[in-house]
Formats: C-alpha cells, sequence, structure tokens
C-alpha cells in the first residue's frame, strides 16, 4: 500500500488519534473541533495555522487512503470525523500512542516519546517504548525508523514513514543533549510537558463544549 501523506493529512491523522485516547467523550471530532486540534499551540512541532479548506482537503484525501473519514451517527447533527489508521495496520494501544505522538511532534527519542505518549498511553518502561518501536519498523511496509545518532547526543531519534524514507534530522539551534546529564533533564521536561498538556486538554475540552453550546443558538 502506497501512502504518502503531505504535512496537512499528516497533522490531521495525528490530531485525530491523540482525541481518541486523551478526550474521548468529544471523540469522534467535529471539523470545527479537528481545526482546533490541529492548530493547538501545546504538544505541536511544528505549530501549524490550518484553514478550514486545508482541513476538509486533507480528510477528503485520508479518506481516499482509507485512514481518515466520516462517521455515521444519528446522534449527532453536525459530521463528525475518526481515524481508521489502526483498522489498516492493526495497531494496538501502544502503537497507537507512539505513532500518534511521532506525527504530531516529528522525529523523537524514546526518553521523550514516553514522555509525551504518556497522555494516550502509559508505558511501565523504556524498553516497553524500544520493543514497541522495534515492532513498528518490522511491519510491511515500515511505520518508524530509527535515524542515524547526530554528533553530540546520546539517543537516536525515530521517525515515522507516512510522508516517505527520511534520512536524516536536523536538530534545532540549542541541542537538548549538550551537557553532562541534560538526559535526566529532559525527563523532567517531558514530565512537565506532560502536566501541561493535561492542562491545555481541559482548555480544549472546555471550548469544544462551548462550541457545541453555541451552535446550538445558531
Amino acid at each position: 500500500m502506497e501512502l504518502l501523506l503531505n504535512d496537512a493529512e499528516v497533522r490531521v491523522l495525528g490530531a485525530l488519534m491523540e482525541k481518541e485516547s486523551t478526550t474521548p467523550d468529544y471523540y469522534p471530532l467535529s471539523l470545527h473541533a479537528l481545526i482546533n486540534a490541529c492548530n493547538q499551540k501545546s504538544n505541536r512541532d511544528p505549530v501549524m495555522n490550518l484553514d478550514e479548506p486545508s482541513v476538509r482537503e486533507a480528510l477528503d484525501s485520508l479518506n481516499r487512503k482509507g485512514l481518515a473519514g466520516p462517521t455515521s451517527t444519528a446522534e449527532s447533527r453536525v459530521t463528525k470525523y475518526e481515524h481508521r489508521i489502526g483498522e489498516v495496520f492493526n495497531l494496538g494501544r501502544r502503537e497507537n500512542a507512539l505513532l500518534g505522538v511521532l506525527l504530531l511532534r516529528g522525529p523523537q527519542t524514546p526518553g521523550e516519546l514516553r514522555g509525551r505518549a504518556e497522555r494516550m498511553h502509559r508505558f511501565d518502561a523504556l524498553g516497553e517504548v524500544q520493543s514497541t518501536l522495534q515492532r513498528m519498523i518490522e511491519f510491511t511496509p515500515p511505520l518508524v525508523k530509527m535515524l542515524p545518532r547526530q554528533p553530540g547526543t546520546k539517543e537516536s531519534r525515530y521517525t515515522h514513514l507516512l510522508s516517505g524514507d527520511v534520512e536524516s534530522w536536523e536538530p534545532a539551534a540549542v541541542s537538548e543533549q549538550s551537557v553532562a546529564g541534560a538526559s535526566a533533564a529532559g525527563e523532567r521536561i517531558t514530565t512537565l510537558e506532560a502536566q501541561v498538556a493535561s492542562l491545555q486538554e481541559d482548555v480544549d475540552r472546555l471550548q469544544q463544549q462551548m462550541a457545541e453550546i453555541l451552535k446550538r443558538f445558531e
């Protein structure tokens, strides 16, 4: 199966995968909620500003590829959307969590993935993350690839392959692994990120509730 996703499709798919786990009461997502999820300022790298036509176009393309599409339910007056990647690749909760975070935040180390995926699935140990990544590498076709370790870093990063092969990863101007002991600091940072992300999810949930309430009076 040839699946090459563009940036908008990657963001839409990742947002649907994330919200299924983090805000199950509001999943599947309305188009308005999905646009908000795609354009979140937290837990996104890079931050994007997708408009409605871009999200609709991405949804149409993902639907043709069998990866996402509208749901059929009589309970809602508005069309809602869900991802179907788990059915296409037979993903479990572990694979779904790691792939979702890779789609939303780009190449990451196993330690970063463990902390950032906690909202979708709690990994008991780093080895569990690494073994899950290895299984995804062995998929046909592979969903994940380990990138060459950058000079001055202790860990290799992993990337998804839904947008095609990736040869390398260029770090930000300031390396996250610039001094000894930065690995432990990185773990603390990812823990804080998870806590902030949890608060952001509460804000997003309230925004979604308000948007649904306002629509009833339109």
